[in-house]
């Protein structure tokens, strides 16, 4: 990784796309959420039901994936309203990021006892 110590925003920070990157998807939620719409579990209780996540938590989730453009949403039912997730090529564009990170968790994170 190559890094240019000089490139400053006008407020001081680094520029810096990791940074960038995880103001859109850095939270566990959101990795979470990529993880199962990844897996082919679309609809939201599911996802819920997998990831643990808040109701509300992974309502506001969905939508800033969906708004970032890692997620599109899709109606399957009219009365009630339902949606399904899936990935677009950004989303897609995670899965390699995902396995390595689950290399390191399997590695240097020890499992959290439920």
């Amino acid at each position: 990784m190559s890094l240019d110590p000089e490139l400053t925003r006008e407020d001081g920070c680094r520029v810096c796309s990791i940074a960038d990157a995880l103001d859109l998807v850095g939270d566990r939620w959101s990795l979470l959420v990529v993880r199962e719409v990844a897996f082919g579990v679309r609809r939201f209780t599911d996802i819920q039901r997998n990831t643990g996540a808040p109701r509300e938590m992974l309502t506001a989730r969905l939508r800033k994936l969906e708004e970032v453009g890692v997620l599109t949403r899709t109606r399957y039912s009219a009365h009630p309203p339902r949606f399904e997730y899936g990935l677009t090529e950004a989303g897609r564009a995670l899965a390699p990021i995902l396995r390595s990170l689950r290399r390191w968790g399997e590695r240097f994170a020890p499992p959290n006892p439920a």
